[in-house]
């Protein structure tokens, strides 16, 4: 009798440990926060800023990108409070700049399952390096970036408001100007996240690659007062994101299925800059296709950020 129960125990360990290695392990990045000009860095000043993200699914698809159920109905959202800067100071010839993002959310996706949190303070965001160029027909930007385990996290619990990992998180792209008005451009953001051990665990998950950026254009409206024009942004966005290395599970052995998530997504974006208010609104759209191992759905994204002090230097 005991020599069975052994094998019963071992045999839902075994079961257990299957059902946690196929239900593929999420990342603190947010896809769908950049768009338009993503390889660029704002102008010198500081400014604070509200985002306000939805992701809404109600598909979960398998390896072979088949899907395995349906009519979820799951929504993810996340709003906040944050800084950003960039100074006059040069490094390597580049703009110093950073920020930060006191985050707030609900039903944070850990993994392809239907549980859900309530809102709640989730993993905070600092980067603390943010390097921008600028040449005639292009910008650069590189940064790196940690988010740090300050939600609520317990492994399986239902109330967890944050993915209870520490991750760092370096990023390099352009944004390359077509025209020498810089009215039409063409944007590409590379991110790669190094994902930690869980919390009171010793799971992890596998390394994000993600891509986003787009193609847009660019009206300069005459204002009536001062000399900044408003800003208006139009023009198709897309992200991708690739698992570059399996997830590990407790025991020490990695994911059971091989094949890595990943999914694509295009769709619009808009934005326009006040200079009267020194406000700029942004709205983003964009839909899921062609995921595997993962939910597919829509991802909506609107910020309002205002310039509390600008440190451009006048031109002489």
């Amino acid at each position: 009798m005991k020599k069975y129960l052994i094998i019963f125990v071992c045999a839902s360990a075994l079961l257990l440990l299957q059902s946690k290695a196929n239900a593929q392990l999420k990342g603190d990045h947010i896809l769908g926060d950049l768009g338009l000009q993503s390889g660029s860095q704002t102008p010198p000043g500081f400014s604070v800023f509200i985002p306000v993200y939805l992701y809404n699914t109600n598909k979960l698809k398998n390896a072979h990108g088949d899907v395995v159920q349906r009519d979820i109905h799951l929504n993810m959202f996340v709003t906040g409070i944050g800084g950003a800067w960039v100074t006059n100071l040069k490094i390597l010839g580049a703009n110093y700049g950073g920020s930060v993002l006191i985050p707030f959310a609900s039903n944070r996706l850990e993994a392809t399952s239907t549980s859900k949190s309530p809102f709640a303070f989730s993993d905070i965001y600092f980067q603390p390096v943010q390097l921008g160029w600028h040449i005639k027909q292009a910008d650069f930007v590189f940064s790196y970036s940690l988010y740090f385990p300050s939600g609520r996290y317990e492994l399986g619990g239902d109330k967890n408001s944050g993915l209870g990992q520490l991750v760092n998180e370096f990023a390099a792209g352009s944004t390359v100007f077509f025209d020498k008005k810089k009215e039409w451009n063409f944007s590409a953001l590379f991110s790669y996240a190094l994902n930690g051990k869980k919390k009171d665990t010793d799971l992890r998950t596998g390394n994000n690659l993600s891509i986003e950026g787009g193609f847009g254009k660019t009206w300069y409206l005459k204002a009536a007062k001062g000399p900044i024009p408003k800003i208006v942004n139009f023009g198709p966005v897309y992200y991708m994101q690739f698992k570059t290395t399996e997830d590990k599970i407790p025991v020490g052995t990695f994911i059971l299925d091989p094949k890595k998530d990943h999914i694509y997504a295009v769709g619009a974006e808009g934005s326009v800059f006040l200079p009267g208010i020194r406000t700029q609104f942004n709205l983003r759209w964009l839909g899921e296709a062609g995921a595997v191992n993962r939910f597919q759905g829509n991802t909506f994204f609107l910020m309002m950020a205002y310039n509390i002090k600008s440190f451009a230097k006048a031109k002489q």
